[in-house]
């Protein structure tokens, strides 16, 4: 295994066993649900949007690791950024994750993100790394 790949699962067992953001927001603007039948993640994600800028964003629910820390690496990303940005930040994201294995992916706009990309040679493992991100497209689109 190479050292980065050692790196990067270093810091999605860290995020999993210590959530960034982890809790519920009782003022939050927008809320969804985001369930995975297949392994049985469930989250539930709450933000605060104020003038088109998400000013907090929490987390709740249970799952696997990848689950877990994407949706804490997510919520450390998303706080101070304009929808339109987040939205964009989802769809480079998206993009990467679902792409080919063997095709080059530029980092440079994934920044925390890459941690992830070795999810792509397990595509079942796409969805609960893609939960997060697909509640969080849900609360938008739901409350806008």
């Amino acid at each position: 295994m190479e050292s980065s790949d050692l790196l990067y699962q270093e810091i999605i067992l860290d995020h999993n066993r210590n959530p960034r953001n982890f809790g519920e927001l009782s003022n939050a603007t927008h809320k969804a649900v985001g369930h995975n039948p297949l392994c049985g993640d469930y989250i539930e994600l709450y933000l605060i949007v104020k003038d088109n800028v998400i000013v907090d964003v929490k987390f709740s629910g249970v799952g696997c690791a990848i689950s877990k820390s994407s949706a804490s690496i997510m919520t450390t990303i998303l706080k101070g950024k304009t929808i339109e940005e987040a939205k964009q930040i989802f769809n480079d994201f998206h993009t990467a994750i679902t792409s080919e294995i063997d095709k080059k992916i530029d980092t440079q706009n994934l920044g925390k993100l890459e941690v992830f990309l070795g999810v792509r040679e397990f595509p079942v493992r796409v969805k609960c790394v893609t939960l997060p991100w697909h509640t969080f497209i849900d609360a938008i689109e739901k409350n806008s």
